[in-house]
């Protein structure tokens, strides 16, 4: 498994980097389409639906709505504003499962929530990647998801306890999520340093990150929840030795729009 890991993560990152930093526009917009329409394949397998036809119809919807969307960018707004309030609704339903699986147990339902989480990912992305500094920005949500994912890792083994959300992913910590959040903050504060930030800037760049930070923890078990509900323990096997592309972009989903809000908001 490690072997498989490892040959897959040096195929797929040069791939991801030459697609991230290099393309532009169009060439960017239909790069990141393909994950999240892959993406799409692997969720209406979540939401109940096991037999291709209706997988590749779900991936096709998605695809078709991303068209519209790269050519209607005045839908952003409210496309992004969707994300926030979704992900605000899906904080509850983790932490209230699973009692709150009745609000949203129909495919119908979860189809719907595929859609709120697939359109904004892709809509975010393309909303930074437009900033003057979009590819930086782009690297900036990464390196605090990944401190985050690494920090919690190490704090949650060394001094895990108290259980973040036992029936929806038993390995998780709060201490592992603090040890996260304190990992990420210490890069906020480096990058702030290096770049001459002023106290002011310093302060909304660490409120921005422990937001990032606890958003995809969100987004983390958001998935978590809905594939113990469908019994599944990987969305799919494209990804040899990692599983499918939404359990690698899962804390990304739910960070990348809520990213693109914040920086909107942060805007003079």
């Amino acid at each position: 498994m490690l072997k498989q890991r490892i040959i897959t993560a040096l195929i797929l990152l040069p791939i991801a980097l030459c697609g991230f930093f290099l393309l532009e526009g169009s060439g960017f917009a239909l790069f990141i389409g393909l994950v999240v329409t892959l993406g799409a394949w692997e969720w209406a397998r979540l939401a109940g639906f096991a037999a291709q036809p209706i997988r590749v119809a779900y991936a096709a919807v998605v695809a078709l709505m991303l068209f519209v969307m790269h050519i209607l960018p005045g839908l952003a707004p409210w496309v992004l504003g969707a994300s926030v309030l979704w992900w605000g609704v899906a904080t509850y339903l983790v932490l209230t499962y699973p009692r709150s699986s009745e609000l949203w147990s129909s495919a119908a339902c979860k189809l719907v929530i595929g859609l709120l989480i697939l359109l904004p990912a892709w809509q975010g992305l393309v909303q930074i990647k437009q900033e003057p500094l979009g590819n930086w920005l782009i690297m900036a949500v990464m390196v605090l998801v990944w401190g985050a994912d690494i920090g919690a890792y190490f704090s949650g083994r060394a001094f895990g306890k108290r259980k973040l959300a036992p029936l929806v992913s038993p390995g998780k910590s709060w201490e592992g999520v603090y040890g996260g959040l304190a990992l990420s903050l210490v890069i906020t504060v480096i990058v702030g340093l290096v770049r001459d930030w002023t106290v002011a800037q310093l302060f909304k760049g660490l409120i921005g990150a422990a937001i990032i930070v606890f958003i995809s923890v969100v987004g983390d078990l958001t998935e978590s929840m809905f594939k113990r509900q469908s019994g599944i323990k990987d969305s799919s096997n494209l990804l040899p030795g990692h599983g499918g592309v939404l359990d690698r972009i899962d804390s990304l989903t739910a960070a990348i729009p809520v990213f693109a809000v914040l920086l909107w908001m942060a805007a003079p």
